[in-house]
């Protein structure tokens, strides 16, 4: 397995989390997005990752950050020119809002296949609705495309250049953080700084109805 991996994390702090604005007003939402951004960078270093934030304005943090303001496919793009994915210098990609993962879950990137012998030229984590939440990817000619469906887009685009091809299923790595139903999974599930702030803000699980969902006191 190769020791080090470049991991770019995709931040937007100007335009937190909007689909979360019927729940949390915007000052809360910039700052439950960097409470999740803590925890995915934390969870990279534990997989023995080398996070690199990939933000739309400088954040201070004390981790290697490229300002980059243009959409997600063009700056991660970008990135990718320079810090370059070969067979030997893997890059991975890995979303700011996966709340839940941990660094077992994302060690689990950077492994062969399930008959142990080969390393796929991409490595995908889908999310639950379609999207890309991770990727590892070692070949040379690959480019991301996260308009729609991106999951069915990096497979095209894995085909079309003749990668070889490894899917995670995890949930951990599936669930992205968007709206207000995912923030159960966090209460459920989530094991750093973004449960702690939820739970510090006032939120608490609701199965009154029968079904899992969220309540707010205070």
């Amino acid at each position: 397995m190769t020791d080090h991996v470049d991991a770019l994390v995709p931040f937007a702090p100007d335009r937190p989390k909007t689909r979360l604005s019927d729940t949390l007003s915007p000052a809360e939402r910039r700052a439950f997005a960097g409470a999740m951004l803590s925890d995915v960078l934390a969870a990279l270093a534990g997989a023995g990752f080398a996070p690199r934030l990939l933000t739309t304005e400088a954040t201070g943090r004390d981790v290697s950050e490229t300002v980059d303001d243009r959409p997600l496919t063009e700056a991660v793009n970008a990135a990718r020119d320079v810090h370059g994915p070969a067979p030997e210098s893997p890059l991975a990609v890995v979303m700011a809002d996966l709340a839940l993962a941990t660094p077992r879950a994302l060690a689990r990137l950077r492994g062969r296949d399930d008959a142990g012998d080969r390393i796929a030229g991409v490595t995908i984590a889908p999310g639950r609705a379609g999207g890309t939440n991770a990727l590892v990817v070692r070949h040379p000619e690959f480019r991301v495309d996260y308009h729609g469906a991106s999951y069915l887009d990096h497979l095209r685009v894995a085909r079309d250049i003749g990668a070889s091809v490894r899917e995670v299923d995890s949930r951990r790595l599936a669930t992205d953080i968007d709206e207000r139903a995912d923030l159960a999974e966090v209460l459920i599930s989530g094991e750093g700084a973004a449960r702690d702030w939820l739970v510090d803000a006032g939120f608490e699980l609701d199965t009154g109805d029968g079904r899992v969902s969220i309540a707010r006191t205070g």
